[in-house]
């Protein structure tokens, strides 16, 4: 069997035993699975490891290269993009051929493509999610100096995050990465998005049997508005008086609730006045994912994360734990009784009863559940009691037309 060129990123498996030497569509290798997918231009198959599930992408050498060196760049500035895991080179194949190389990167877990949330002719009570995720998605990889150049339904997977919705882009083949992106080529990216999501909803109609004048021909549009406004709370200097240094927390803390963590903070004199300008360097959108990983060693979304946040800090207040609960070290031993006595058992218990599910969105469909039980009820409800009822009733996910505005509620 013919060997090709292989260049792996640490932490994966070597890949030296698949059938490099046929196409990948050829193959008949028990490593094969099948996940969920949207369209592809070129060839993609799945691969299962005991490190993980992979993607394989085949496609010509030099497009190949460029993606994995786009991907492997965009790993190291934003969370929001797939993580390379190898690139595939055939020296024996016309390196103008698709056979000719291929790309290798992790699937992202509990991942699905759009297909799965379209509702008729559109995305139904799904949309305002939709909307948010790739709206905040565009906003992170500009910020992250990346112009996309090909934004689609296609080239995202999307996973639930507690009562919202991830998207993380998968498709770097046509960006480019800037330190950083002018206002022209911003404008391009969504330009380019807009016409590309005309397309796909008109091909969402057409596959549901309507006209092509009942197709959500308005989608790219909306996320433009919704990017532009998350835009301009990002980027925009604050200028104040010396003596309204208050209005500095605010502003930070509404870049925080919208889960930008802050890089560093530039505070310089606005001309000849005495106001002066306030500049902040915003970071990925991790903000509550990184509190929870430092406090617990938990790795889940943003959102998960700002929902469990507040679990645990309703953990603290209900049951009084030892030490200053103000503390440093009251909190972290709080935290740690909350997750050997309540997460762990409950996420293992979900993982057993649905292993078709991502548990710790498991865990926040039943923190949901448990707010809206003590919302009909008036009162605080036991969350043992609460999580066995949720059992009972089939373990509902959230229900985005009647979810609590205040998902993340310690209640």
């Amino acid at each position: 069997m013919a060997v090709p060129e292989l260049h792996i990123l640490r932490g994966n498996p070597d890949f030296l035993d698949l059938p490099w030497d046929a196409p990948i569509l050829d193959w008949r290798d028990p490593h094969l699975v099948e996940m969920p997918t949207g369209i592809h231009r070129h060839p993609v198959e799945f691969v299962a490891y005991p490190e993980g599930i992979y993607a394989i992408k085949e496609l010509p050498v030099r497009l190949a290269r460029h993606e994995f060196k786009s991907l492997s760049k965009l790993a190291k500035r934003t969370t929001r993009s797939a993580k390379p895991a190898g690139l595939v080179i055939r020296p024996w194949a016309n390196p103008h051929e698709e056979y000719s190389g291929a790309i290798i990167t992790r699937f992202v877990d509990y991942a699905f493509p759009y297909r799965e949330l379209v509702s008729g002719g559109g995305f139904g009570s799904r949309r305002t999610q939709l909307l948010d995720a790739f709206a905040g998605l565009l906003v992170e990889l500009h910020l992250a100096g990346c112009f996309w150049g090909d934004c689609s339904l296609s080239n995202v997977l999307y996973r639930y995050d507690a009562a919202t919705i991830e998207a993380v882009m998968v498709d770097a083949e046509t960006s480019r990465l800037y330190d950083e992106l002018s206002d022209g080529q911003r404008l391009e990216d969504l330009e380019i998005m807009q016409v590309n999501l005309a397309g796909d909803m008109s091909d969402v109609a057409a596959s549901e049997g309507l006209d092509v004048d009942d197709a959500d021909l308005e989608l790219g549009f909306d996320i433009s508005d919704r990017y532009a406004t998350l835009w301009h709370e990002l980027t925009t200097d604050l200028v104040i008086a010396q003596d309204e240094r208050y209005l500095i927390g605010e502003r930070f803390a509404r870049l925080n609730d919208l889960g930008f963590a802050i890089d560093d903070v530039d505070v310089i004199p606005d001309g000849a006045s005495k106001r002066i300008r306030i500049s902040a360097s915003v970071g990925g959108r991790t903000f509550h994912s990184q509190r929870l990983r430092e406090r617990t060693g938990i790795d889940a979304a943003e959102n998960q994360a700002r929902q469990i946040l507040s679990d645990i800090r309703y953990h603290r207040a209900k049951h009084g734990e030892s030490g200053p609960s103000t503390s440093a070290t009251g909190k972290t031993v709080s935290a740690m009784h909350w997750r050997l006595n309540r997460f762990e058992p409950f996420t293992t218990r979900i993982a057993e009863l649905r292993p078709d599910i991502d548990p710790i969105q498991g865990f926040c469909d039943y923190l949901n559940f448990r707010f809206a039980l003590a919302s009909e009820q008036g009162r605080d409800v036991d969350s043992t009691v609460a999580f066995e009822e949720w059992i009972a009733v089939g373990m509902p996910g959230f229900d985005p037309g009647a979810t609590s505005p205040e998902a993340d509620s310690p209640r």
